[in-house]
């Protein structure tokens, strides 16, 4: 071994073990930066695409069109417009079916959107565990390594005539790669999971308020439909059919 060597040399040498540890920590670097990517393109897109799923849902649209808009596409609606998407869907299905009460149809939308919600969460917390547990195991997996490694060099130490520091400071120093290569590991990971599990929980109170929001909305029209309070002139809307379809004042 050269007198300096470099980082690569270090680890070239290591023993197994060591190598190992470091080969284990690289890949748990490497998904974990993979899974950071991924998630902020997710976890932004839900935010944008709630955005204007809001703006255009309170500016008093058509619901019939908003829901039209939001399945065109042929593929399931994700984000906020996914709860609406299974609510309105919901709604039109039962107040279709004769006899139904305003209490059947409305345990019908709240179940049906929070089906969906646990879904979209699901989703948007997929992969954080595993940054979790990259981010709490990595600095022992690290120290694992560089125990095992100081312990080796000590132990050389046996079949030399005079120890010297000289003699130890390569193993400690390729030991302690492994520490380092631990923390390199689990800070980005720990950092972005509190990032993201933060993002993750205010998506779900938006959703949890867009819910609500919706029920009230759907509420009034399924007690309007049970509970007509006048008969309507001729070839004007009934108040379900009114309310329904036309737009909603926050």
């Amino acid at each position: 071994m050269t007198a300096n060597p470099s980082i690569l040399d270090l680890i070239l040498t290591a023993s197994i073990v060591v190598q190992l540890v470091m080969l284990l920590l690289l890949s748990a670097s490497v998904t974990s930066w993979a899974i950071i990517v991924r998630k902020r393109r997710v976890l932004r897109e839900a935010a944008l695409g709630s955005d204007d799923f809001e703006t255009n849902f309170w500016s008093g649209g058509d619901l019939s069109a908003i829901y039209k808009d939001v399945t065109r596409g042929g593929q399931p609606a994700a984000d906020m417009a996914g709860l609406f998407e299974a609510g309105f869907r919901e709604f039109r299905r039962l107040t279709d079916q004769p006899g139904m009460s305003a209490d059947q149809i409305l345990e019908g939308v709240r179940r049906a959107m929070h089906v969906a919600q646990m879904r979209e969460m699901d989703r948007l917390e997929e992969s954080l565990s595993t940054l979790a547990t990259i981010g709490s195991t990595s600095p022992y997996v690290g120290l694992f390594g560089t125990v095992w490694g100081i312990m080796n060099s000590f132990r050389g130490l046996g079949n030399v005539q005079s120890a010297t520091l000289a003699a130890v400071a390569p193993g400690i120093s390729e030991a302690l790669i492994a520490t380092a290569m631990g923390l390199f590991a689990a800070i980005p990971a720990v950092i972005a999971y509190n990032r993201y599990a933060d993002k993750v929980s205010r998506l779900e109170v938006r959703y949890d308020s867009f819910i609500e929001e919706f029920f009230s909305v759907v509420e009034r029209h399924a007690h309007a439909r049970s509970y007509p309070q006048s008969p309507q002139p001729p070839g004007q809307p009934s108040p379900t059919q009114q309310g329904v379809a036309s737009g909603r004042a926050r």
